[in-house]
């Protein structure tokens, strides 16, 4: 992890628990928390090797980074628990 992050805290999940959404193997369960710095955590499939390439070239991944897919359900029931600013 990198040190940056060790003080951080979830503060709140965003939209519906993945049991909710209907995951009951926690095999692909995507989630978003909202972390105590006002930054975001997502869990998702790792995609980095697949879909960096096929990024428009002024996007960039970091070592550091990764491309994480979620379902386009959890990103909707996230949405009410979005802030708008």
């Amino acid at each position: 992890m990198h040190s940056d992050f060790l003080p951080v805290r979830i503060t709140q999940r965003l939209g519906d628990s993945p049991r909710k959404r209907g995951c009951e193997t926690f095999h692909t369960c995507p989630d978003i928390f909202e972390l105590s710095d006002g930054n975001f955590a997502v869990i998702g499939t790792e995609a980095t090797a697949v879909l960096a390439r096929r990024f428009p070239q002024d996007i960039a991944c970091a070592d550091h980074e990764r491309i994480v897919v979620i379902t386009r359900e959890t990103l909707i029931r996230a949405k009410r628990d979005i802030p708008d600013a």
